[in-house]
């Protein structure tokens, strides 16, 4: 899928899967640090991008999208130090915390790409990834909104595509409608299986999971059910 294939505002433009950029400024030393060390991170696409030249000795490729604060792209990539992970995020707060994370981690497997991730999606050969996580996205939950969600039949037949066989897709959220959408959506994409170990099994975290802020702050709120799904790619 090129650029002219992606989903279409009526403007014409290819539909954004967020609603805006900013969020809470940046202090002068994180934009600092961001102007001179995100330029080393970011990656440039181009029509066709080769994930494996961005990290040359890596053993997996994993690709988080919305990874907010950045604390689990952080803690992953410092736990596997030989696997590549490209981080997904356009709000500028995120953006400054991960490059500081990287920075003070001394993060040399992540690389970062600010824009829309199905625009990074398009670009990756078949089967060039081993995992991708979506984790606690918007869930715009006005149903105006829906076609804003992530999850759709286009996203999907894309993670399909650059998603290795036996390898997963990764997606949590404390939302039950949107974990239905995204369920309904999956048995309708015929390269990904669902197969729980047993029922209800997906209130269980992911081994090793640590709860991002964003799940505490749902659990301070009352929302204490959350929504484990790992779907393999046939």
């Amino acid at each position: 899928m090129t650029d002219h294939q992606l989903p279409k505002t009526r403007d014409g433009e290819p539909r954004a899967f967020f609603g805006r950029r900013s969020g809470k400024k940046l202090h002068g030393g994180q934009q600092a640090m961001v102007e001179n060390a995100l330029p080393e991170l970011e990656i440039a696409l181009n029509d066709h991008l080769d994930p494996q030249t961005l990290f040359p000795d890596a053993k997996r490729l994993v690709i988080e999208i919305g990874y907010g604060g950045g604390e689990h792209l952080a803690r992953k990539a410092e736990e596997e130090p030989e696997t590549g992970f490209i981080g997904c995020e356009v709000f500028t707060g995120g953006i400054g915390k991960m490059v500081q994370a990287a920075i003070a981690k001394k993060l040399a497997n992540v690389r970062l790409f600010t824009d829309d991730a199905l625009k990074l999606l398009v670009t990756l050969p078949d089967a060039s990834i081993d995992a991708i996580y979506l984790l606690y996205p918007d869930p715009w939950p006005k149903t105006r909104h829906h076609k804003r969600r992530f999850v759709s039949p286009t996203t999907l037949k894309e993670l399909a595509r650059v998603i290795k066989p036996g390898g997963t897709f990764h997606f949590a959220s404390d939302i039950e409608d949107y974990a239905d959408w995204t369920l309904a959506h999956i048995v309708r994409e015929p390269q990904f299986s669902f197969a729980p170990e047993a029922p209800a099994s997906w209130h269980t975290p992911y081994p090793g999971w640590q709860p991002t802020r964003y799940e505490q702050k749902a659990r301070r709120e009352g929302r204490m059910i959350s929504f484990y799904f790992t779907f393999e790619r046939r």
